[in-house]
């Protein structure tokens, strides 16, 4: 098993520069500022849950899940990436998925998108976590409105010919990344008992 031994500073991921801060007053400026705000919350907890592990740490499995905390923030990075795609109309969204399921292909990258290599390091994961949000509040900021809709590609777990609004989008990988913060108090917790609150 993975040796879970507490973080030096000199074997830490770097520290990246958080756009939210609490009581900062970002998330105001309408209803895009607003849903761009609690996204940037979201992530800033998210990185404070993960702020000061190595990178042992940060692949080590501390629960009966396969999740570890550098998978989770690869796999939100990831799949906030191929939302705002998706808003753009841009390739590289998320993948359809026939009824016959989805092809090994597109399960072998959903199972690299949850996994931090070995060739992969935690300050790399959040620099480029960092570079997707930017890339995220500029493509928001510049959107005509966040009524426009995009038809959601075929998958199982969608209704046939269901489209949706940009503020659907934006309030998705909102629901996940909140979703996968939680998984990170659990895991991290589980590590060195540390917790992002409390």
């Amino acid at each position: 098993m993975t040796s879970t031994t507490a973080a030096t500073p000199e074997a830490t991921a770097s520290e990246t520069v958080d756009t939210w801060r609490p009581g900062s007053g970002r998330s105001t400026g309408g209803e895009r500022g607003d849903l761009l705000g609690a996204l940037a919350q979201a992530r800033f907890f998210l990185r404070g849950t993960v702020r000061g592990l190595t990178d042992v740490q940060a692949r080590h499995r501390s629960t009966p899940s396969a999740l570890t905390l550098g998978g989770i923030v690869k796999h939100v990075a990831d799949g906030e990436e191929r939302w705002v795609r998706f808003l753009l109309g841009l390739p590289g969204g998320p993948q359809g998925v026939g009824p016959e399921g989805p092809t090994l292909q597109v399960i072998a990258e959903w199972e690299d998108s949850m996994r931090m290599r070995e060739d992969e390091t935690l300050a790399g994961l959040l620099e480029r976590y960092e570079q997707v949000a930017a890339e995220t509040e500029r493509a928001v900021r510049e959107l005509p409105g966040l009524d426009e809709r995009r038809p959601l590609p075929p998958a199982p777990w969608f209704e046939p010919g269901v489209s949706w609004s940009a503020r659907q989008v934006l309030l998705h990988v909102l629901a996940e990344t909140t979703q996968h913060s939680g998984h990170a108090d659990v895991i991290r917790e589980a590590i060195d008992g540390r917790k992002s609150m409390g």
